[in-house]
């Protein structure tokens, strides 16, 4: 696995600048061992929970005490969302993370996800970094959190 492109949504990079982890963030997904291929997605959430936890990051944060509805993890104020499952629960994480930061519970996030490339590699119709990054910009005025959206393959 190894980090391809970020996507900079309502200046998401910079918030992520501002709090010194942007490189630590991105720094997550270079791990060449670590090859997208079928039955591997368990290995690559592993990795990187992993990594969260050790920088002290609460993992599987719940949304709202009353829903079972969670992100991947939290961190003062941000959140972080990883996707590595069918297309259509990208739009529902932004939905998520969005909600967060209108309750003025993160300032920014980052959704990481693979390229459309990578995802292939992983299965049929998983979601992939091209397809959001690009329909952010449709949904500019909606999902409007500072966002990054992290492209591994």
């Amino acid at each position: 696995m190894r980090l391809a492109w970020v996507a900079n949504h309502n200046n998401g990079q910079t918030e992520w600048e501002n709090r010194e982890l942007f490189e630590w963030l991105t720094d997550v997904f270079q791990v060449p061992a670590l090859a997208l291929k079928p039955g591997v997605t368990q290995d690559i959430r592993a990795h990187v929970r992993g990594e969260f936890e050790k920088e002290g990051w609460a993992i599987n944060v719940r949304v709202d005490p009353d829903y079972d509805l969670t992100v991947f993890a939290v961190r003062d104020d941000l959140a972080v969302q990883l996707q590595t499952g069918n297309m259509s629960r990208a739009p529902y994480d932004l939905l998520k993370l969005q909600y967060l930061h209108t309750t003025n519970r993160i300032k920014a996030a980052a959704l990481a996800l693979p390229t459309k490339q990578g995802a292939a590699a992983l299965g049929s119709n998983i979601a992939h970094a091209d397809r959001v990054a690009s329909e952010l910009q449709l949904f500019k005025h909606i999902i409007n959190i500072p966002i990054l959206v992290v492209a591994f393959d």
